[in-house]
């Protein structure tokens, strides 16, 4: 994982989070954003036309034949297609995709449970709830060992020689 960033779903939050994965990189990138507006101007202010970058942007809706009346609390929409939109640069179609982010959302929420609403783990404090995320990056990164790669990714990615320990990440917190 390249970098996060909590916060509201603004364009302060935006613009903090597009910056500092500029400040990651070190040559050109494809990106793609879902069809969240601020996104557009965030990514346009911080990489200019640096960068090829595309949206996806998913029109939700009912399954046909649904009705109106069924219980749709805890249920997400349905998407019933998507629209691939160039931005800037010359993103590689086959690559747009914001299967990636989604994943790594999924696995996010299926390992916290502090993003599991109405549980008693769903975070309070918004500084817990960075600590969390910041640890389970460093292990996500730099201790697991990811079943096609068979290293950790910081490995993969040659930051690291040897294979971190939990222990390895507490000594870091001092």
């Amino acid at each position: 994982m390249l970098g996060w960033h909590v916060g509201t779903r603004n364009a302060g939050s935006a613009i903090a989070f597009i910056q500092d994965v500029q400040k990651r990189l070190n040559r050109k990138v494809q990106l793609t954003a879902d069809g969240f507006r601020t996104y557009l101007e965030a990514v346009e202010a911080t990489f200019g036309n640096d960068i090829d970058f595309a949206q996806l942007v998913k029109v939700y809706g009912k399954k046909d034949g649904s009705s109106d009346n069924t219980e749709k609390k805890y249920s997400p929409a349905v998407c019933i297609g998507a629209t691939k939109r160039v931005v800037s640069g010359n993103p590689n179609p086959a690559h747009i995709s914001t299967s990636f982010v989604e994943r790594q959302n999924l696995t996010m929420r299926m390992r916290m449970r502090r993003f599991t609403r109405l549980t008693n783990a769903f975070s309070k404090k918004m500084e817990n709830h960075c600590l969390v995320i910041a640890l389970h990056f460093v292990y996500y990164n730099f201790v697991k060992i990811h079943k096609t790669l068979r290293v950790p990714l910081a490995m993969e990615a040659g930051l690291i020689k040897r294979l971190m320990t939990i222990e390895d990440i507490f000594r870091l917190a001092d």
